[in-house]
């Protein structure tokens, strides 16, 4: 059975940190990219951060790109997110997700974790 289980979320306040933690089974790890996306209540899902399978190569949106690092592990079939400078616009469900292709869009993706709510206070 496929499953991505993502832990590390909770309450913080503006600057603070959070390490967010995907941890996959079920699969062949080492062949999928993992990637992040949050939803804010309200809004639609986006994407977040990717790294990919093969070479580590990373992408980030622009709104976190400098304060989120995107990590993965294979040997213990884990992604990290290590989320800085947070702000309150941070404040949203977290999830993983795993597909062979690394993007930032969220249609495509083959499994997907339940998420973990990140809440920011200013």
């Amino acid at each position: 059975e496929v499953q991505l289980v993502e832990s590390g979320g909770g309450l913080v306040q503006a600057g603070g940190s959070l390490r967010l933690t995907c941890v996959a089974t079920g699969f062949t790890f080492d062949d999928y990219a993992i990637g992040w996306f949050r939803q804010a209540p309200g809004k639609e899902r986006e994407g977040v951060a990717c790294i990919s399978s093969t070479d580590d190569r990373t992408w980030y949106a622009r709104s976190v790109k400098g304060r989120f690092t995107i990590s993965r592990d294979n040997a213990e079939k884990t992604v990290y997110l290590q989320m800085n400078s947070l702000k309150p616009e941070d404040t949203a469900v977290y999830s993983c997700a795993a597909d062979p292709l690394c993007g930032l869009e969220d249609y495509y993706w083959d499994y997907w974790g339940q998420g973990t709510q990140v809440t920011v206070s200013s």
